[in-house]
């Protein structure tokens, strides 16, 4: 790979995906060793000529020698183009672009309820994105669409529950988000929604784990039991999981036990209504 001289990306170390796609940068030697640099450790000359502000939400690439800047999918571009010269020149073109320009500000905006960190109050500059309430939105909507078309399709492998059908998948999705929300309404409705999107980020979790055994299935039949073992053995990780951000939240603990009660109350409506 060619590497890209003199250029120092500014990432949020305390975001996991941040850290694993910048070092893999550094790693396949698209970047020298010193091209990337924590957020927090930026130094007051950096700080004249960096937009701090636009930087949290958009990853900065400066160049070490003329002081200039570029942010976010640019960055990434010039950073992957500089080895790949069809990467940037097909990145540019303004439909993929404007196309690439909208997926980076869904992740970015929401990398925070994707993978969750505790806050560091010790840091002077902290890493964080501006709060977009449309893209939370979006981000909801699409993880209650994925989980709704994964439970659709294994549901209609367990032979022993009522059938399964897609409106019923969807609203038990986006209806977890409302019985929650019963449990959290004196919160302000950003640390709400800041829930929400966490509930549905465990949501689609378990639809990653459910997913390999859709295919595993299409191809030969696994026996129901082993779907039911499954299917509950993804339960419990979810609901571990779902326990891990409630602390790194700092919410009310027993959202986790109103989160078994409404898998409950959902189990008993299907199979008695």
């Amino acid at each position: 790979m060619k590497t890209l001289k003199n250029q120092t990306l500014l990432y949020d170390k305390d975001c996991p995906l941040c850290n694993v796609y910048t070092n893999g940068f550094i790693k396949a030697k698209m970047l020298d060793d010193n091209g990337r640099k924590a957020y927090c450790d930026v130094t007051k000359e950096e700080q004249n000529f960096i937009d701090l502000k636009r930087a949290t939400n958009e990853i900065a690439l400066f160049d070490t020698k003329n002081k200039t800047v570029i942010y976010g999918i640019d960055s990434l571009l010039k950073v992957m183009g500089n080895s790949i010269p069809l990467i940037e020149k097909t990145g540019n073109l303004k439909p993929i672009k404007f196309g690439l320009t909208k997926l980076y500000s869904f992740i970015s905006y929401n990398r925070k309820v994707i993978i969750p960190s505790k806050e560091n109050k010790t840091q002077t500059l902290q890493c964080v994105p501006d709060f977009n309430h449309k893209y939370r939105y979006i981000y909801i909507l699409f993880a209650a669409l994925v989980t709704s078309i994964v439970l659709f399709k294994f549901g209609k492998l367990i032979t022993i529950l009522p059938g399964s059908n897609f409106l019923r998948e969807g609203l038990m999705a986006l209806g977890q988000i409302g019985f929650q929300a019963l449990f959290i309404s004196k919160l302000k409705y950003e640390k709400q929604l800041n829930y929400f999107g966490n509930l549905m980020t465990v949501s689609l979790m378990g639809c990653l784990m459910l997913i390999p055994v859709l295919i595993i299935n299409s191809m030969i039949q696994i026996p129901e039991l082993a779907l039911i073992f499954w299917f509950g053995l993804t339960a419990t990780i979810m609901l571990f999981e779902h326990i891990r951000r409630i602390k790194l939240l700092e919410l009310p603990n027993v959202l986790s036990a109103t989160w078994i009660l409404y898998r409950i109350l959902i189990l008993l409506t299907i199979l008695f209504l």
